[in-house]
């Protein structure tokens, strides 16, 4: 951090601020305390009676890989509504948005992922969105695990599977450390 964002001084110190037990950069001059805290990831599992839904990415990181629908909150939105703003952006797919499945934190990256189970409204109603270069629904058998973008959709799909099995659907949490 270069400047203020407050008052645009140039005298920040990297430090714990009192009180606090967490470094922070700290303005000198108005002693405005900077937070930096993690990212929500908001995403879906879109289902289709037996098929899941996957987006192959058109953008980096992971450029080519399939992922589940899911991407940065923006600010004045819920995880919910974020989740759903997601889907439609990368899928142009509508669902009714069910129970959260997984939370996953990956403290390295300063993010914590968030998805829920999704039932798609319909199986001819989606596309490719502006971050997408195909989007495919698959069988459990025909999953592409091998070219699954990030661990936080692996998770999520794994754990999605094996609650189906069981008729049972519960938060998942995992981390990356």
């Amino acid at each position: 951090m270069k400047y203020c964002s407050n008052c645009g001084s140039k005298r920040l110190e990297f430090k714990v601020p009192k009180g606090d037990v967490h470094k922070r950069w700290v303005c000198n001059q108005c002693k405005m305390i900077h937070y930096s805290n993690p990212n929500i990831i908001a995403g879906c599992i879109p289902i289709w009676e037996d098929k899941i839904m996957l987006a192959k990415r058109s953008i980096g990181p992971k450029k080519g890989m399939w992922n589940l629908p899911a991407g940065f909150m923006e600010n004045g939105e819920t995880v919910s509504q974020g989740a759903l703003r997601e889907v439609r952006e990368e899928t142009l797919c509508e669902v009714d948005l069910g129970p959260l499945i997984t939370i996953f934190s990956i403290p390295r990256a300063r993010q914590v992922h968030m998805h829920f189970v999704g039932e798609m409204k319909d199986d001819k109603s989606f596309g490719n969105g502006i971050e997408t270069s195909d989007v495919q629904l698959f069988l459990e058998e025909d999953i592409p695990w091998d070219d699954i973008a990030f661990e936080t959709s692996k998770f999520t799909i794994r754990n999605y599977l094996e609650d189906r099995k069981k008729g049972e659907f519960k938060v998942h949490i995992g981390d990356l450390t």
